[in-house]
């Protein structure tokens, strides 16, 4: 099950995402982009953030950290912004902390070479989820001592928000043509053979045995948590054991060398001093 930190300081919005997610310290000494239940998107993004997060974490992918946190909305009240006043009050009680990565940096393809083989993984997993964002125009990845972490699951899933179309919403292909790792020749056939076999009821089942019961709104055809959890299984197992013969990859495209300060074309070894 995921850790319970009560939030003790909220310190600063991050205005990036469109769900205004903030940085807050909590009571285990902890830094976490906390994301919020009050939000424009609902309890379904942070339901989507749980399970891939888990189940990424799971395949040997690398995601931070994920906590339930529990906020109480007197800490934001020095905040100026009346957006985020009305945010935290919303809010109160459960949300979902993610760890906050010290001097990470944005992934930039253009400046961060990643091999076939993770690619692929990362492909592999993105079409499993149907991750609609991590493209190239926002590649929700970022690179922290060397490696590449994946963030900002809330877009995934985006066939739970219509429940009685979702097993054929699901069974469609993907299309990675615009995908973030494209440019890196995937290896799918390599991740679906490795990744494919472990997604098995059990773990889904321990995957989404870390969502709250309060986010898992009853359906008219879903009447309880466990009935929703049931229907999330039946569809990612489904589309684990196919989806990898229904992804597109389009011709790589043709890109310049990064401005990107710090950071050199080629191996992450190969970088001035960033990092490590």
């Amino acid at each position: 099950m995921l850790r319970e930190v009560l939030a003790t300081r909220y310190v600063t919005p991050l205005r990036e995402g469109g769900s205004l997610p903030g940085i807050v310290e909590g009571d285990d000494l902890g830094t976490y982009v906390m994301k919020f239940t009050g939000a424009g998107q609902g309890p379904k993004s942070l339901v989507a953030e749980v399970i891939c997060g888990g189940l990424a974490r799971r395949l040997g992918l690398r995601v931070p950290e994920l906590v339930r946190m529990t906020l109480d909305p007197v800490i934001g009240l020095a905040e100026p912004d009346q957006e985020v006043q009305e945010l935290l009050k919303a809010s109160a009680g459960l949300n979902l902390g993610m760890d906050y990565l010290p001097g990470s940096i944005g992934f930039d393809s253009l400046a961060y070479r990643v091999d076939p083989v993770e690619a692929g993984r990362v492909v592999w997993f993105d079409a499993l989820v149907n991750n609609v964002d991590r493209s190239w125009r926002n590649p929700n990845l970022l690179v922290w001592h060397g490696d590449l972490w994946l963030i900002d699951h809330g877009a995934a899933l985006i066939w739970h928000h219509n429940w009685p179309t979702a097993p054929a919403s699901a069974a469609r292909g993907f299309d990675a043509s615009d995908h973030a790792l494209a440019p890196f020749g995937p290896d799918l056939g390599a991740a679906a053979a490795t990744l494919a076999p472990q997604v098995t009821a059990e773990l889904l089942d321990a995957v989404l045995a870390e969502v709250p019961d309060a986010w898992l709104a009853a359906e008219p055809e879903l009447p309880t948590p466990d009935a929703v959890r049931a229907a999330y299984r039946e569809v990612l197992l489904a589309r684990a054991a196919t989806v990898a013969d229904r992804v597109t990859l389009g011709p790589p495209r043709q890109h310049t060398r990064s401005n990107a300060p710090g950071w050199l074309t080629g191996r992450p070894a190969e970088r001035d001093g960033a990092g490590r």
